[in-house]
């Protein structure tokens, strides 16, 4: 099969598409036929010198190729003998740690994987996973937003965020949303109640909220405090484009952020999102139901998959950025 490799740390053009050996799988697994994928911050993580040296090491330092992707969707090509609730020819999407930037892939049938709505396109799908379970828990499980709440998402444009704005009206909140001139429009059209063009407004100089979903990560927890409410939290919900690169600078700013909140009694909260099943199934029926949409700005092919982390990587990126296979 024809897939994007790693075979060493560093910017997206040391990525290759290769042929190389479809991936088996056991009794409780699936073979998926990739139909799309996308394009998260986490992705660049496999790049780095740590997170090459992490894959090799789970890998028993065997010299596989590092293939790269999270999301997928797709249809089950072949199912392990003890796999009774997907069958071949099933639409599935969902994600896993590596591989979904390739032809084939191996799922274990248990994991982060379920049935595709008819009703959803494969690139809708793709465009679910990662993004959009990091903006639900951010939003439900950290925030605890509720109806009538004032929600703020800083980063309103990119994948999490335009998420997170969506899921945050669909649990009705008022929501403001920080973004970029060239992007207002779109959260406007995204059902945010309030806009605010950061090249010309600081959020955090007026204002009182109950929750701050924050995907940019561009403020010390001294600009948050003064506008949370007494009770108020900070979700630092995933990364954006500008801190893809920065990983060491971002974890020290998110762990300062966290170790001043402690003695506060507003709240900051820092979290890695844990694909699952039950939360897939809820995004999905939110889609279905019209109460959130996927803001796609780009497809790429796959031999073109390196243009497409450059392209992130410039971080003006609106929305998500799909890779058809």
């Amino acid at each position: 099969m024809k897939a994007i490799v790693c075979r060493k740390p560093g910017r997206p053009d040391v990525l290759e598409l290769e042929g190389i050996d479809t991936p088996s799988f056991a009794e409780d697994g699936l073979l998926v036929k990739v139909r799309a994928s996308s394009i998260n911050p986490v992705d660049f993580f496999s790049l780095s010198r740590v997170g090459f040296t992490a894959s090799r090491v789970s890998g028993g330092f065997r010299r596989k190729p590092v293939v790269l992707g999270t999301d997928f969707a797709g249809r089950v090509e072949s199912v392990g003998n003890r796999v009774t609730e997907f069958k071949p020819g099933d639409e599935v999407f969902g994600g896993r740690s590596g591989g979904a930037f390739a032809e084939y892939l191996s799922v274990p049938a248990n994991g982060a994987v379920v049935h595709k709505s008819a009703s959803l396109s494969f690139n809708q799908a793709a465009a679910l996973p990662v993004a959009a379970v990091t903006a639900l828990q951010a939003v439900r499980d950290h925030g605890k937003v509720r109806e009538g709440q004032k929600v703020v998402i800083n980063g309103a444009s990119g994948g999490v965020g335009s998420f997170a704005v969506q899921i945050a009206k669909a649990f009705g909140a008022h929501v403001t949303a920080v973004c970029s001139p060239r992007n207002v429009e779109t959260a406007r059209r995204l059902g945010a109640d309030r806009l605010i063009d950061y090249t010309r407004e600081d959020f955090t100089l007026s204002g009182s909220y109950e929750v701050i979903v924050d995907v940019a990560g561009n403020h010390s927890w001294s600009e948050y405090k003064r506008v949370l409410t007494p009770t108020g939290i900070m979700v630092a919900a995933g990364g954006s484009a500008h801190t893809v690169w920065g990983t060491n600078r971002t974890i020290k700013h998110l762990i300062g952020v966290r170790m001043a909140s402690l003695r506060s009694t507003q709240k900051a909260a820092l979290f890695i999102a844990k694909l699952n099943k039950a939360d897939l199934l809820v995004l999905q029926r939110l889609l279905v139901e019209g109460k959130i949409t996927p803001v796609i700005d780009r497809c790429y092919e796959l031999n073109r998959v390196p243009d497409a982390f450059d392209y992130m990587g410039e971080g003006h990126a609106k929305g998500k950025i799909i890779i058809n296979v």
